[in-house]
């Protein structure tokens, strides 16, 4: 590959889903796998195989599937990690096994109880493990940028003779600053033969992953990873759209460019938030729904005479152009159908019926859906998964300025109808109330957001919610025309979530 292009590693299947309250299932994953293809990323990193049965199986079918990026698995630097991310990963077209152990000395020292000759013998095993099952390699030293700069090139050094061809320098913690990973990311490209591809993988932790990523492409690094939104661990991971943006508009300046398709960066931006249930801040850049907006006389103005004045980005560029697709209470199936692929989403079987029918549902009640709407009531279904504990079958409310808030809901699991009543601070609140008891699950509501997927008095409300279960974090998201059946929605996909994450077998979350 031309040395001014920059590969774009996308973790966000990976990384991105290990922020609080996100569990993708597979059929979310392999969803995203498929709209991130038509993203054109060079790298897709699909998962953990070794955490976990249900992640093994997710990787395995998007490896079998998704044409187009390399497909990426991540392992520790362990028999049983790299061999586990190989047998997932046997169908792909092209594929990487992405391998790491921690290097700082407060990780070695306090979590992995290991001496400097151990790691570095670890890392050598690993990485001649992994060259044996594949040629694309690609070695992190967990901590880097924490850890001493003899013994990190040393580190590398060991795995690059070992067979990696890819050498990541993660800024696991969010602790470095511009100026210091740049420096970090030339030496350690002076370090290495011209061959080895340096990456960087820069958490958000101080508000610094964009910059420190770009600091890195300035510094010799030719691989960038990132997520979509930027989510991921704690304060996230470094932004796709904002670096694939920052490229696009001053490549030349920067004297390097990518492959990316940008137009798909908007649609992109809408599934990932729609599946995780991770709304997207309005002053997010790029991808914000304020990113294009212009309130001051001035701007206006500006951008009336010549968009130019006021923005440095054509709004066309990441996909935005309007809602092009309408639909109503008398679109068919095959309408429906079509308006979602060219969407880029496909659904097939049970998965389509029920987003046809909870289509119709809402049309009968709104003159007219956009794609907007779409993705959301596709979003809710998906999030829903295919088969749910509890699905709601009604919920009526009453109250007033001197009446208690009371809500009754009717569920049904099964062929079982249960019907339940609440009363509480609000209408909301009761609605959740009378669910909890339905349901028999106890949860703490940790997180309450609530938008209008569109402008005006009839747009959908979208509600997610995120719930503590015993002590995991989940998300759910519903969809409807009243702000209260919404809500009603979101709280219950977030306890089905629940006990389908208890029912399936836990495994260990780690990142670079």
């Amino acid at each position: 590959m031309p040395d001014d292009v920059v590969r774009i590693f996308d973790t966000t299947l990976r990384d991105g889903e290990q922020a609080p309250g996100i569990a993708l299932t597979r059929a979310e994953k392999v969803e995203i796998a498929e709209q991130l293809a038509r993203l054109n990323v060079d790298i897709l990193e699909a998962g953990f195989p070794i955490s976990s049965e249900g992640e093994f199986e997710a990787v395995r079918e998007i490896a079998s599937s998704v044409r187009g990026p390399v497909i990426a698995a991540l392992a520790r630097v362990t028999p049983g990690d790299i061999e586990r991310a190989a047998e997932a990963l046997r169908g792909a077209e092209r594929w990487r096994i992405h391998t790491f152990i921690s290097t700082s000395d407060i990780h070695m020292t306090d979590m992995l109880r290991m001496s400097h000759g151990q790691v570095l013998d670890a890392i050598r095993e690993g990485v001649k493990l992994a060259v044996s099952y594949t040629d694309d390699v690609e070695f992190s030293a967990q901590d880097a940028t924490r850890t001493e700069l003899g013994f990190l090139l040393e580190c590398f050094k060991v795995a690059v003779d070992a067979g990696a061809t890819t050498i990541n320098v993660p800024d696991t913690v969010g602790y470095a600053m511009p100026h210091e990973f740049g420096e970090l990311v030339r030496r350690v490209r002076e370090a290495l033969p011209e061959h080895v591809v340096i990456s960087t993988h820069c958490h958000n932790d101080l508000g610094l992953a964009v910059a420190n990523s770009l600091a890195g492409i300035v510094n010799g690094a030719r691989q960038v990873e990132v997520a979509v939104n930027g989510i991921g661990e704690r304060a996230g991971n470094c932004s796709l759209e904002e670096i694939a943006m920052i490229i696009r508009t001053r490549g030349q300046a920067l004297g390097v460019r990518h492959h990316l398709n940008t137009r798909e960066i908007m649609r992109t931006s809408r599934l990932v938030s729609s599946l995780t249930g991770y709304t997207v801040q309005p002053n997010k850049a790029v991808v914000g729904s304020s990113a294009f907006a212009h309130e001051s006389g001035i701007h206006q103005h500006g951008v009336l005479s010549n968009r130019a004045t006021y923005e440095i980005m054509d709004p066309l560029e990441i996909g935005l152009e309007g809602n092009r697709i309408v639909l109503g209470k008398h679109s068919g199936r095959h309408a429906f159908a079509d308006a979602l692929a060219k969407l880029g989403i496909t659904l097939e079987g049970e998965r389509l019926n029920r987003a046809f029918a909870r289509f119709k549902e809402l049309a009968d009640r709104k003159i007219q859906l956009t794609e907007q709407d779409l993705e959301a009531i596709v979003g809710e279904e998906l999030g829903a998964g295919a088969e749910e504990t509890f699905v709601l079958e009604s919920v009526v409310v009453g109250g007033g300025t001197h009446l208690e808030p009371r809500a009754t809901v009717h569920l049904r699991r099964g062929d079982e109808v249960i019907q339940e009543s609440a009363m509480g601070d609000g209408l909301i609140d009761a609605a959740m109330g009378a669910i909890q008891r339905a349901t028999g699950v106890e949860a703490r509501l940790v997180t309450f957001n609530v938008s209008s997927v569109t402008g005006g008095s009839d747009a959908l409300g979208d509600v997610v919610v995120q719930l503590d279960v015993e002590g995991r974090r989940v998300t759910g998201r519903g969809v409807a025309t009243d702000v209260v059946e919404a809500s009603a929605r979101a709280y219950l996909a977030a306890i089905n979530r629940a006990l389908q994450v208890k029912a399936a077998p836990t495994g260990e979350r780690v990142t670079p």
